[in-house]
């Protein structure tokens, strides 16, 4: 999962829908949490509920962005912020691998506590919901794990022909417009993990992406102040 940095309010909200257009600006039309691309269709999500604390509605440091499936999902559903990873407090990248078949799983090298906590975040939104066995199903709107499929595909094709190309320039500029415009930050990053300049990029084209969170070679650190 990318993690973001949403930098500083930008202005005072009277309504938290006046804030979509900052966020979208400040993170890129992009899920915080599936990481699907969005032009249109994104919403406010709150980190805690607004039901649950409605001095939250319009804080700034409580809104991420938010697709219908995740939203949904996740609801008015209890949150301690403290029993959850976050994609703007922790290094979330470093938390959960995804794989070919549009799976996402817990990094094989969590503590008990972040495991806890990365597993936490998962559940409340649901992003491991599959249609294969032993997994548990989505909705039949619920097309995150088929999206997620298809752009492996398409990322290990654009990987391919990076390769074919001698992975000169032209080719790298390919990949990351592609990237851009399906979204799936982190199956690119993973697609494309043993070819550091690529990853770099691919770091400074999603807006928001946290770049204190990858060394110099795009390789994920722990976040100053996080969990992980």
């Amino acid at each position: 999962m990318r993690p973001v940095e949403r930098g500083a309010a930008p202005r005072i909200y009277g309504a938290y829908g006046d804030a979509i257009g900052d966020l979208e600006q400040r993170l890129g039309n992009y899920c915080s949490y599936c990481e699907r691309r969005f032009p249109a269709s994104l919403a406010v999500e709150h980190v805690v509920p607004k039901s649950r604390q409605p001095e939250l509605e319009t804080e700034w440091t409580n809104f991420l962005l938010g697709c219908i499936n995740c939203n949904s999902v996740k609801g008015k559903k209890l949150v301690k912020v403290e029993n959850f990873l976050w994609c703007d407090r922790d290094n979330t990248f470093l938390a959960f691998t995804y794989s070919e078949g549009g799976f996402v799983r817990l990094a094989d090298n969590l503590n008990a506590d972040r495991k806890a906590k990365a597993q936490a975040l998962l559940d409340l939104i649901g992003l491991q919901r599959h249609q294969a066995p032993g997994w548990k199903k989505p909705t039949g709107r619920d097309k995150r794990w088929k999206d997620r499929e298809e752009v492996w595909t398409i990322a290990e094709k654009c990987r391919d022909t990076f390769i074919s190309l001698s992975a000169s320039n032209e080719a790298k500029e390919l990949v990351l417009q592609v990237a851009k415009g399906y979204g799936f930050y982190s199956v690119w990053m993973t697609v494309f993990d043993a070819y550091s300049n690529v990853k770099k990029e691919l770091i400074q084209l999603f807006t928001g992406t946290a770049t204190s969170c990858f060394d110099q070679n795009g390789k994920p650190i722990n976040r100053q102040n996080g969990i992980i």
